[in-house]
């Protein structure tokens, strides 16, 4: 089973590229506050649709490059 995320677009100056940084939200194991935590992942975008600030689904994959990981699926929302 493929791991799937949903995240915004930060950077999309790379050729074929995005970068988007996924949130989550957790609860401290000890004193029970939500904490939210930020993750980058670097995505493959092969028709460079993905502008900043689009709601993207990524979708994980075999390695495309040294640090990309993953592709994305699917656009949710454009950037107004």
């Amino acid at each position: 089973m493929k791991k799937v995320r949903v995240g915004k677009v930060v950077s999309n100056r790379m050729d074929k590229t995005a970068v988007v940084r996924v949130e989550r939200t957790f609860r401290h194991p000890l004193y029970g506050k939500i904490i939210k935590r930020a993750k980058r992942f670097k995505a493959h975008d092969p028709r460079n649709e993905c502008k900043i600030g689009d709601k993207v689904e990524i979708i994980e994959t075999r390695p495309l490059s040294k640090d990309k990981r993953w592709r994305v699926a699917k656009i949710l929302e454009k950037a107004k």
